[in-house]
């Protein structure tokens, strides 16, 4: 049955404003509707369509038998060679249909036994129409390895271990979570020493560390291969295959499975807004054409990036990319995706040197590139078709609206983006204003400016933020003394003090006002010190900066513990609350003289004191909702490195008043004699507390 057609009336219904853009809309969906129609006629729908993997690549039948199939239509010849045949360039010949696709069938040596060994080296070697040989590693290979003592180049791996050795799911998917509390985790950094982590540490070591602190998923970085450590995953050479340095796919596996036995999410970071240029050990001239993948020429090269980029628009392409998305769920049982690169993909500049102002002619003009929007659209609707519960993210950095809509009503069909603008702010501020110059609306502005019904993931910092060139938020407010001043058996000195204090408030400022979820990057909750960089050139191969020191947050004399205990505080206050997945707050007070925040979401009453040297006691704020009030989170416990001023607890009780603009309509019994005039009038609520400098706090309606 066809796709049906977009009604013009359900994209006003998400946005009036983009009543001049209807017919860009509908014709993007238009182009939608016909590539879906397409699959489903030709190819039988999404569920075979993205199950490429069970046909292209080498695939074991029960008995034994290999199949090996390869898009290469520029290739005149093709042989399957490897250490099963000592590298023969004659003895395995295979067969190319009208397609391009060629194929080899291996009978087994013997009932159950591949002719091919487990774990054994092969390779496609190809004749060009040219005459020249060349060789690759298989497209969609699950396996490569690189051994840099003889070659910084990858060998493809026949992954085919003993059906005692292939990992077996014990635990469920967890149900898709309310709040989202992201943790995002690289697995090679996430030890102390001076090494490539693994999949069996990460899985024995952090896994509960990341639930002790009440994230409730994981977005795994650089799993898929790649060909530079440095370029934290993001030049990727082999699309199907976990990579090698952290250990075995099924050790990947068991990480997953784990998780999901801790009741967490885990998310993949997915890359398909560009590809490594290697041809070796990547898809770049896989059958010596600029084309095959890719597009030809400039459109198909990144120039910041210096990579490949796909053509959406070529059905091979669509079934690689669509098929490498659901292998990673089905086979891994990954959750869900965070999209690297969205606003890359969107439009034909790639967002260089482009403003984005928010003028809606940016998104619906010249420059958007349809063909990978449409590929976007494609994507999220058969995963969500496929596995209701997947969450995908969006990296956008331009604000492209409907982003985080349904496909159905004329939207790219995310669950999430990613609200980039946000840490951007606080770096400014850190490096560029004094505290006492911070501007409290210019900063709920940057929280609280998103589009109504898109939910967007907040975050302080990321990884981005910790990279070799720039500085952690930890470190631009302390790092003149955290290696001097960072145990409790020295001063608690004035820098000390602000920057554990500031770490925390801008933290929960962002996690209770920012989004619909929260991302921390792993290590910056207790305030990691110095930056991230990998082993390359320019650093003599060093792992200094390539791993997360663990035992300062938790040495017990140290103060990283405080931030740390914070982090774990506001994680497990907001799975009690749910502000995430609650209406987007209600800011009553941006008070620039007294430097105060406060608002008000999910029943619960937020107040930020940023004021350098100023506390304020008695101080009165509005609320909607009467009654009496006590303290559930204040982050000046001695526990969080505060000063115990205002401790958890107490009680404030609310007073008929209207302040800040907060007031309700109570309906009232009449007065004595039923007098009907007093029936109803508007009623008005403030609370008084006492917040000291640089505190915030949260209240709860007892």
């Amino acid at each position: 049955m066809p796709t049906a057609p977009l009604d013009p009336k359900a994209i006003l219904a998400v946005d009036p404003w983009l009543e001049h853009n209807v017919d860009h809309i509908v014709h993007r969906h238009d182009l939608f509707r016909k590539w879906k129609d397409t699959i489903d006629e030709i190819e039988g729908g999404y569920d075979k369509f993205t199950k490429g993997y069970n046909k292209y690549g080498l695939n074991v039948a029960p008995d034994g038998t290999v199949t090996y199939r390869e898009w290469a239509p520029n290739a005149k010849e093709a042989v399957l060679i490897g250490e099963f045949n000592n590298w023969n360039r004659i003895s395995h010949p295979m067969t190319k249909d009208q397609y391009g696709v060629w194929e080899i069938v291996l009978p087994p040596k013997e009932p159950g036994v591949c002719a091919i060994p487990h774990d054994s080296k092969i390779k496609i070697s190809m004749i060009l129409q040219t005459g020249a040989r060349i060789e690759r590693i298989p497209a969609w290979i699950r396996r490569v390895t690189q051994d840099l003592s003889v070659s910084p180049v990858y060998d493809a791996r026949f992954w085919n271990p003993p059906a005692e050795q292939v990992y077996k799911f014990k635990n469920p998917r967890p149900p898709q979570p309310k709040s989202i509390r992201i943790y995002e985790a690289h697995v090679g950094i996430s030890t102390s020493e001076f090494r490539v982590g693994t999949y069996k540490e990460f899985t024995q070591n952090i896994l509960p560390r990341i639930r002790d602190l009440g994230y409730n998923t994981i977005q795994l970085m650089a799993v898929m291969e790649h060909a530079y450590y440095a370029s934290f995953g993001y030049q990727v050479t082999s699309f199907f295959a976990a990579s090698s340095r952290y250990g075995t796919p099924e050790e990947l596996k068991e990480l997953i499975d784990t998780a999901h036995g801790m009741g967490i999410t885990v998310l993949l970071d997915i890359v398909h807004s560009h590809a490594c240029k290697n041809v070796l050990d990547g898809l770049n001239l896989f059958d010596g054409t600029d084309h095959l993948y890719f597009h030809e020429g400039a459109r198909g090269r990144h120039e910041l990036w210096d990579s490949r980029l796909f053509n959406y628009g070529h059905h091979e392409v669509l079934r690689f990319l669509m098929s490498n998305l659901r292998y990673w769920l089905e086979e891994f049982h990954f959750d869900g995706f965070r999209f690297d690169g969205v606003t890359s993909m969107m439009y034909h500049h790639h967002g260089i040197g482009a403003g984005f102002s928010g003028g809606y002619h940016e998104y619906f003009g010249a420059a958007a590139d349809l063909e990978a929007i449409v590929y976007l659209m494609l994507a999220n609707d058969a995963m969500h078709e496929l596995y209701p519960d997947t969450i995908t993210i969006a990296e956008d950095v331009s604000g492209m609206p409907l982003l985080c809509v349904p496909v159905s009503r004329g939207g790219i069909g995310f669950d999430y983006r990613l609200s980039m603008a946000i840490p951007d702010m606080w770096i400014k501020l850190l490096k560029h204003k004094t505290d006492d110059e911070w501007e409290m609306g210019n900063i709920v502005h940057t929280l609280t400016n998103r589009r109504y019904g898109e939910r967007s993931i907040a975050y302080a910092e990321s990884h981005d933020q910790a990279l070799v060139g720039d500085k952690t938020l930890a470190f631009w407010l302390m790092d003149k003394e955290m290696y001097t001043h960072m145990s409790d058996m020295s001063e608690y000195t004035p820098v000390i003090a602000r920057g554990i204090a500031l770490h925390k408030m801008i933290r929960l400022l962002v996690h209770s006002l920012g989004g619909e979820g929260y991302l921390n990057f792993e290590g910056n909750e207790f305030g990691h010190p110095e930056w991230l960089d990998f082993p390359r050139e320019g650093n003599n191969n060093s792992f200094q900066h390539a791993r997360r020191q663990w035992n300062l947050t938790d040495d017990p004399l140290l103060r990283y513990k405080y931030m740390n205990e914070f982090d774990k505080a506001m994680n497990h206050t907001e799975e009690r609350y749910g502000w995430l997945h609650a209406e987007p707050a209600y800011v009553s007070l941006k008070h620039e003289g007294d430097k105060m925040i406060v608002f008000e979401r999910a029943g619960l009453l937020f107040v930020f004191n940023f004021h350098p040297v100023q506390s304020f006691t008695d101080y009165r704020v509005g609320v909607e909702e009467p009654g009496e009030y006590t303290v559930v989170l204040s982050s000046d416990e001695k526990r969080f490195g505060g000063f115990e001023n205002v401790l958890p607890g107490g009680s404030y009780l609310t007073t008929a008043l209207e302040w800040n603009g907060r007031k309700n309509f109570t309906q009232v019994s009449g007065a004595s004699g039923g007098d009907s005039n007093n029936e109803g009038f508007l009623r008005a609520h403030a609370v008084q507390v006492y917040v000291p400098s640089r505190t915030c706090i949260v209240l709860a309606k007892k």
